[in-house]
């Protein structure tokens, strides 16, 4: 799923990138392939960044729907349980039998819980 959402936040940012790139690209076919270029109107307006923002923040909340819908319902999902706890061991002097004569010695046994 994570692959998805990258791949749908990187396609909403590269689709916002080429429709601001699409109005300069036909701009300068306007003026350079019809020959000489008009003359400078007396008013003209400077791009202000208004198009190139529109496409950032498009790309912003397309990226941020397409990984709420690639993300939001999954359904349940199965957790593994925890492992279970490790047990509690320690050494302890303890008497055992003695196999060879029957009788008895002390052995350092691990005695676990």
């Amino acid at each position: 799923m994570k692959y998805s959402t990258s791949y749908l936040a990187a396609t909403a940012l590269i689709v916002s990138a080429v429709a601001t790139g699409t109005a300069s690209a036909q701009e300068w076919r306007r003026h350079y392939d019809d020959g000489p270029p008009p003359p400078p109107s007396r008013h003209h307006h400077h791009n202000n960044g208004g198009a190139i923002a529109g496409g950032v923040a498009a790309g912003i909340i397309g990226g941020l729907i397409g990984g709420a819908l690639a993300n939001g319902n999954n359904g349940p999902r199965y957790i593994d349980p925890p492992p279970p706890p490790a047990p509690r061991c320690w050494y302890e002097d303890r008497q055992v039998a003695n196999a060879y004569d029957g009788g008895w010695h002390t052995e350092t046994v691990r005695v676990c819980q």
